[in-house]
This record gives structure tokens, C-alpha cells and sequence, in this order.
């Protein structure tokens, strides 16, 4: 099926599959609003088309189309900006476009869902584009007299999709006891008794990892006993561009909303103060960085054998500085028999859990819920053993609980780190080929990485850098991979100047990550590592993190 934009010389449009993301939704503490499988498919339902430039409108309550007045920023040219036509405190966008769905088909146009704006709504409306040869406005309406409304250029004006002419008057609705359905009554039922269930045990016992707060039936497309219904579920939409083939010098439009500004949050005296204060804290961790970079011995990372726990704590767990552990592995058995094969024959058939389908997903890290998947291990492992099995498979730190007994055969390879790490400290796996990444972010914990198998690349950035990386967020970055060839460094200006240390990790050695340093990791060959957590000193501070 064609959806096709005819173009007058001149017109530009800008158009795009709409983004399941929202600002709102990234600011939500732990990203929770991104676990509403229905926002998410509603939000990247159609096609977006951009604000070209950005301008303040402001209405008086009046009702003739004098009571709206567009203040365009400067070098916005004219007839390319809003305008008031119509009154009613309705502003109004032209669409340079012709618009034409195959015959049958009309064209739904309005907001883009899920993106509340204070003062203003857009209107929507439903048009015949499959024979008008009309372009049409986008519309928005004052909801709120003498408020200034401020449209960002890049920022969403208007969405669109086709839907079927006749198709709603097709459909016959009625009421029905769900007695008529017995087996849906019953997993129905089934689901509300294990939602009670759910719900009483995390006001109970809270769970601490975030993802742990709600049940994923829904979202993985199973009922309360894990069985599929239908066979296309969909997780995620990924809609098509429009073709540009025919006009290379469109101007490009972007994917998301991350070169639209962000609002400042709000202080007790306003957004000014809290600018300033924030201003005021970049400019200390800078300047703490800056004079650490004056002794030689308190920048980079270190190698260092025999360290004592003493020293680790004064040195390095306490100073919240990065350092590479040799030969605490000494003598463990798995840095000589993990290979692929004694994988496969010591843990067999059985099932686990782990990430995939992540290749085709720039938010992989983000969208992590969504990636799970559950296999037989020695298929699992001969996925990853594929040639150029890449970042598309990958089982990690995030799939350690479910993954607890069906790993336990492993543990006796694994010998112990006492020195630093609490008697009952167990690791956390992450098993993967050659190509795994993972994006920038930082962690909420003190972290020990032991590379059992194979090497990986890290970049590693003090926390002070934060000012730098675009954390947008929780704990990740606008930024997944710092060693992009095509990183554009223009597009994050903030980025020139941090600093960042390479770090080869070879098997058998281990790199402290203190609580807050930035972080990427790719697996250079087949991999497996550990993760722990549970040091003999306090790391507890992810139980203060400020939501948001």
C-alpha cells in the first residue's frame, strides 16, 4: 500500500515515522510510562510531520483571527510559519504537501498522541485523500488567554495515518455476559487473582530492581500462563520513511526529539535559579576534574597486583576511583574450560533467558523488557558462536535472576574474592559474540567486572564528566557509543573535551567500576564476564537516587 506526498516546487516538508519515545516519558521515574505497551504502539502509530521553525504565539480571548498573534523567531522566512486564519484562538499550520491514500482510504490528522502542551490542543480531523486534490491545515486551539505557547522548530505538529473508508460503520458492537466465553472468563479471572497477588507482594516486599514492579504478560503478548493467542503481537511498531529518492535536497529530518530542548526543572523561585545552581555544579566537577589531571598518579586507570583490601578501600573503593585487578583469578577453572562447547555440555537443554532482537533497535538498553527472550541454552549458544552474530543476542546482567538455577552447574569453575567482595557474593553473567555492546550510562552501584573468557573494549569517563553526556535518561545517555564513526560531533558540542580512558579487560582480570563513572563495553571476541555488587563495604546509594 502507497501513502504518497506530492511536492510543489519549493515545499519541504518534514516528515517521519513517528518515534515511540517522549520526553515526558524518558523524564518518568525508572522510564515507568514506557511499560504501557498500548502508549508505546499509539505513540509511533503513524507519521509525524515537524514545526520548520520555531515561533511564541499568544492569544487575548478574542474571537477574530486578530487575537492571536505569531511572534516568529528571527530569520524564519515568510509564509513558511504559522498564521491566524480562522479566530477562535486557532493557530494554523499550511501543510506543503498533496497528500493521496489508495482509493478507499482516508487520512487521520491531528496531534501526536501522548504529547501534551499547557495552553494549547491540536484539532483533528479525517479527510478523503484519496481523490481531493486539495492540501489541507493543521490546527491548533488556545485553551488558556494571555499564555504565551512556545513551538520549538523540529517539534511535532502534526500526526498522521491512513484508516479505511467504511470500515467502522462495518462493525456491528454489542454487550455480551462473559458466561458466553468460558475460557476467557477464566483467564480473565485467572489474571485479576494474579494481579492481587502481584500487587500485595510488592507492598509487601518491594522489589529493588525497577523492572520488578510490574507484571509483563501484557507486553510480551502471553496470558498469565505464558501462552501466546495470536501470532503477529506486536512490541514495537517500525513504520517506513517516505521515499526522498526524488529530492536529495531535502533538508534531513530527525529520527527523535533529541535536538529539541529540554525545560529546565523548575526550583522554589522558578526555572532561573535552578539553571544557575546547575551551572554552578558543572562548573565544581570540572574543576575538581581538572585539578586531579595535575598529578599524573590520580588520572587514568591502574593495573595492580596484590592489592590489599586495605589499600582497595582507601585507594580506590573509597576514593571512587577505577582500577584493573591481576591475578585475583589465579587458578579458577573457568578462565581455562570456558569455551563455547564446555558451555554448551555443562548446562545442556536447559532454558534461559536472555536479549535478543536488539540489532534493529537503536534504544536496545532502554527497550531491555522488550528484548527478552527464552531459549535452550545450547541454542542460545550456538546463536551467538554464529558468524557475525553481532549485537542481536546477548544474555546480561539484567537476565542473572531468572537465569540463577539453570546457570548454577557453572558455579563450581568460579573460585572467590573474599579480599573485597561480602562471603555470599555471587556474580552476575553475561555471555556473548564478538560485537555485543553496551551504550553508555553509568551504574547506581560500585561494580566489579572479572573478564572470564575472551576480551572486551571499555571507554571509561569519570562521573564528573556528566555535564558532557548528554544524560538524558536515568542512568543513560543520548550518546550510545562514543567510538561511532558516524558521531557527529557538531550535534553535541558539550562532548569536546571529556575525558575518557580506553581499557583492553583480558580474561582473567577484573576492573573495579565505582558507584556514577560512564561506561560502554564491547565484547572484542567471544565473551563471558561477571558482575558483582556485593562488596564488604556500604553499596547501597541506588536506595537514595533521586526519581525522575
Amino acid at each position: 500500500m502507497e501513502l504518497v506526498c506530492y511536492l510543489e516546487p519549493g515545499w519541504a516538508p518534514l516528515l517521519r515515522p513517528a518515534p515511540a519515545s517522549r520526553p515526558w516519558m524518558d523524564d518518568a521515574p525508572d522510564a515507568f510510562a514506557y511499560r504501557c505497551l498500548p502508549l508505546n504502539i499509539a505513540n509511533a502509530h503513524g507519521w509525524e510531520l515537524l514545526n520548520p521553525h520555531g515561533f511564541e504565539a499568544e492569544w487575548d480571548g478574542g474571537d477574530g483571527a486578530g487575537s492571536v498573534i505569531v511572534r516568529p523567531d528571527p530569520g524564519a522566512p515568510a509564509g513558511r510559519t504559522a498564521v491566524s486564519l480562522f479566530g477562535l484562538g486557532v493557530v494554523t499550520f499550511h501543510v506543503e504537501g498533496i497528500i493521496r491514500t489508495p482509493p478507499g482510504w482516508n487520512l487521520w490528522v491531528g496531534g501526536s498522541p501522548n504529547r501534551p502542551k499547557d495552553a494549547i490542543a491540536p484539532l483533528n480531523g479525517v479527510i478523503e485523500t484519496d481523490w481531493s486534490p486539495f492540501s489541507f491545515t493543521m490546527n491548533w486551539k488556545f485553551t488558556r488567554p494571555n499564555t504565551p505557547v512556545r513551538f520549538e522548530a523540529l517539534e511535532p505538529i502534526c500526526f498522521l495515518f491512513p484508516v479505511q473508508r467504511g470500515a467502522l460503520e462495518s462493525i456491528e458492537p454489542r454487550l455480551a455476559p462473559i458466561a458466553d466465553q468460558p475460557d476467557l472468563r477464566e483467564r480473565f479471572h485467572a489474571w485479576s487473582r494474579s494481579r492481587d497477588a502481584f500487587q500485595d507482594k510488592v507492598r509487601q516486599d518491594p522489589p529493588r530492581a525497577p523492572a520488578d514492579h510490574w507484571q509483563k504478560h501484557y507486553y510480551r503478548g502471553v496470558d498469565i500462563a505464558g501462552r501466546t493467542h495470536v501470532d503477529d503481537h506486536q512490541a514495537k511498531l517500525r513504520l517506513e520513511n517516505f521515499d526522498r529518492t526524488a529530492f536529495p535536497d531535502l533538508p534531513p529530518v530527525p529520527a527523535d526529539d533529541a535536538a529539541l530542548p529540554r525545560p529546565a526543572p523548575a526550583g522554589p523561585h522558578g526555572g532561573e535559579p535552578a539553571r544557575l545552581a546547575l551551572a554552578r555544579r558543572e562548573w565544581l566537577l570540572e574543576t575538581l576534574e581538572r585539578q586531579r589531571d595535575l598529578a599524573p598518579s590520580a588520572v587514568g586507570i591502574e593495573r595492580r597486583a596484590g592489592l590489599s583490601a586495605d589499600e582497595f578501600l582507601e585507594r580506590y573503593y573509597a576514593a571512587n576511583r577505577p582500577v584493573i585487578l591481576t591475578g585475583e583469578m589465579e587458578g579458577w577453572p573457568a578462565l581455562k574450560l570456558w569455551t563455547p562447547d564446555y558451555l554448551k555440555a555443562r548446562v545442556g537443554s536447559a532454558m534461559v533467558e536472555y536479549q535478543h532482537g536488539r540489532a534493529a533497535d537503536p534504544r536496545f538498553e532502554r527497550d531491555k523488557d522488550a528484548h527478552r527472550a527464552r531459549g535452550p541454552f545450547d541454542a542460545f549458544i550456538d546463536a551467538i558462536s554464529a558468524p557475525d552474530a553481532g549485537n542481536d543476542t546477548y544474555m546480561t546482567a539484567y537476565n542473572a535472576v531468572a537465569n540463577t538455577e539453570a546457570l548454577s552447574p557453572l558455579a563450581v569453575d568460579l573460585g572467590r574474592l573474599d579480599k573485597v567482595l561480602a562471603p555470599d557474593a555471587s556474580g552476575m553473567m553475561w555471555i556473548g559474540p564478538a560485537g555485543t555492546l553496551t551504550a553508555l550510562h553509568h551504574d547506581l552501584t560500585n561494580n566489579l567486572i572479572a573478564q572470564v573468557t575472551g576480551r572486551k573494549r571499555l571507554l571509561v569517563l569519570p562521573a564528573a564528566e556528566v555535564g558532557r553526556l548528554y544524560n538524558d535518561q536515568h542512568v543513560f545517555s543520548r550518546l550510545t557509543d562514543l567510538e561511532d564513526p558516524a558521531l557527529d560531533f557538531a550535534a553535541f558540542p558539550r562532548l569536546t573535551g571529556a575525558r575518557a580512558y580506553p581499557v583492553t579487560l583480558e580474561a582473567g582480570e577484573i576492573l573495579f567500576m565505582p558507584l556514577a563513572w560512564w561506561h560502554q563495553v564491547r565484547s572484542l571476541s567471544f565473551s563471558v564476564s561477571l558482575t558483582y555488587t556485593a562488596f564488604r563495604w556500604p553499596n547501597d546509594a541506588a536506595a537514595s537516587y533521586p526519581p525522575g
